[in-house]
């Protein structure tokens, strides 16, 4: 069964509010294990970052403004995803983000049918624990000491190590 891990950073909390996605990151699993095949990229968003979300991620202006706009990326994106059930941390975070964008160039949404939480996972498994992704790394043993700031891809690596532990280990 193939499944993609991902994971989004944005200029802030609310794609309602005009905050956009500025980076994704995808991690391509079959049966369960990861085959190696990823997607990654940034946006420009058409606005500027507040500080407190490049303060997360450490993403900036400068940085993002000669990156595609996410329309110019969404056709690869939907390709490298396919119809394969889509796992994030929060998902309906970014679920969120990822529909507001493809939504706001006329593509259709990614159907929420697909989503699979691992938050959810984390509360329904570990009731009472701490469930942030960097407490779940650390209950299972996945190494994260080479993450300094959240990244997407990063982030979706260290999420599908965490999933595969969530969801009864490798077998």
């Amino acid at each position: 069964m193939r499944e993609i891990i991902f994971d989004t950073e944005t200029t802030g909390l609310s794609p309602a509010g005009g905050d956009r996605m500025v980076e994704i990151g995808c991690v391509e699993l079959i049966n369960r294990c990861e085959t190696g095949r990823t997607f990654h990229a940034y946006f420009n968003p058409e606005r500027s970052m507040p500080s407190e979300a490049e303060a997360v991620h450490g993403l900036g202006d400068t940085f993002l403004s000669d990156k595609p706009m996410f329309a110019d990326s969404a056709g690869q994106l939907l390709d490298f995803i396919g119809d394969a059930p889509l796992v994030a941390h929060n998902a309906t975070f970014d679920f969120g983000f990822l529909n507001a964008e493809l939504q706001r160039c006329g593509r259709d949404p990614v159907c929420l049918s697909r989503m699979i939480c691992t938050l959810v996972l984390a509360r329904s498994r570990h009731p009472g624990a701490k469930h942030s992704l960097d407490a779940l790394c650390t209950r299972f043993g996945v190494d994260r000491s080479h993450r300094v700031r959240h990244g997407a891809l990063l982030d979706a690596q260290l999420l599908a190590q965490v999933y595969v532990e969530l969801t009864g280990g490798r077998q």
